[in-house]
């Protein structure tokens, strides 16, 4: 396998990506999207357990790896040794970034501080992503999404009021961790552009969910009140929820807004409820949610899903079904889109579907070019002679010295 034909955004900036399973590497899989090369390192007889993680396996395999080291370049390295932490630095100051997702202080450890990064590379952005970041009195403890999402806030106000808080069935703490662990790297990069010196960017998982709960920190300030679950709905927002239909399908019509509730009066032949002093502007809906929700429940429920979308979309109403992923991959939208790509895994020798490179770019868009590669050291030759200069005697005999 050899480097990429030349595209994307990033096309030029050079990545190390550290550490394993989601966070890290999923900043490491937007960057490598968006054209830049990102080369992977796992240590020697210890792959990265993404490889074995998914819900399902195919001819073998897990399918999740398929998709998050997809566009990298994998090599072996064992940082614990001297002469691998060497052969890091050699890299180092070839790269423009460095991704980690260990517990803090492990690079310390390994004798790879940000100080020891930093004398062979001026420019290098640091990106060290964590549970609860690099400092604080939680820095030291080990940080999975579960308990970022619980911590950050998010758990709290998902879910039904008096239920468990429940989880989506995907690692959001720590894709949202990686994605800002991207934007962080990216305002880095810009800066260095400016300055001509890199800097650390340090990410928690906490912090990237307490990112998106709006405004419940000021309303607990200055009111004293804690944000609870809504379940299908947000409270005091209407009508905007979850109906289901005269066929059994569950449909989101969101009419909060003055304007497009107007338009769902007149669809639905109700006019006069525009005016209606209970639900004549936002407020005085989100007061009376229960009994204008239960008025557009009764309505979608005596049309099939197809009727309804089709009756609320020509009025301009925001309406939308409840997609399983079958639904998704069966939508010529996505497809059009450029949403849905294959990924030819050698794995199992066959093209997988996963998803696209978002956003799209008009002048250099990201793309798929490989999906993960199959096995750990797969481009040990090709980037230990492209950038360090070593032949294959030397890259030899370090892989029997157990360096790579």
């Amino acid at each position: 396998m050899s480097t990429p034909a030349p595209g994307g955004p990033l096309e030029g900036i050079r990545v190390i990506e550290l550490g394993t399973v989601v966070a890290g590497p999923f900043a490491g899989r937007i960057l490598a999207d968006y054209g830049a090369d990102v080369i992977k390192v796992e240590a020697p007889n210890r792959p990265d357990p993404m490889r074995d993680w998914g819900q399902a396996s195919y001819r073998g395999h897990r399918l999740w790896w398929t998709v998050h080291a997809r566009n990298k370049r994998c090599i072996t390295l064992d940082l614990r040794s001297e002469r691998g932490q060497e052969l890091l630095l050699e890299l180092v100051a070839v790269a423009d970034v460095v991704i980690e997702n260990f517990r803090p202080g492990t690079l310390e450890r390994w004798n790879l501080s940000w100080e020891r990064l930093r004398a062979v590379n001026r420019g290098l952005v640091l990106a060290r992503v964590s549970g609860y970041g690099q400092t604080g009195p939680y820095a030291e403890r080990p940080g999975y999404a579960s308990v970022a999402e619980a911590m950050g806030g998010l758990r709290a106000i998902n879910g039904h009021p008096g239920e468990a808080p429940p989880r989506m069935a995907i690692s959001l703490g720590d894709s949202l961790g990686g994605m800002v662990a991207v934007q962080g790297v990216l305002a880095a990069l810009l800066q260095r552009t400016r300055s001509g010196q890199g800097q650390v960017v340090d990410i928690a998982l906490t912090e990237a969910c307490l990112a998106l709960t709006e405004s419940m920190v000021p309303e607990y300030d200055r009111l004293g009140r804690v944000r609870q679950p809504g379940g299908t709905r947000l409270s005091g927002i209407a009508p905007s929820n979850l109906f289901c239909s005269a066929d059994g399908q569950w449909l989101v019509v969101a009419a909060n807004q003055d304007t497009v509730f107007q338009r769902l009066c007149a669809a639905m032949g109700r006019a006069e409820l525009a005016s209606d002093p209970r639900f004549a502007d936002h407020q005085a809906r989100g007061e009376n949610q229960e009994e204008i929700e239960g008025i557009v429940g009764e309505w979608v429920g005596k049309r099939s899903a197809a009727e309804a979308t089709a009756e609320l979309q020509a009025a301009g109403v925001v309406v939308g079904p409840v997609y399983t992923v079958a639904d998704i991959v069966a939508d010529p939208h996505f497809r059009a889109r450029g949403a849905l790509v294959s990924h030819h895994d050698e794995r199992v020798d066959d093209d997988v579907l996963g998803p696209g490179v978002v956003p799209i770019f008009s002048g250099t868009p990201g793309r798929v070019r490989w999906a993960g590669p199959p096995r750990p050291g797969t481009h040990n030759d090709e980037v230990y002679g492209e950038l360090l200069g070593l032949d294959a005697d030397a890259i030899a005999t370090l892989v029997k010295d157990g360096v790579m």
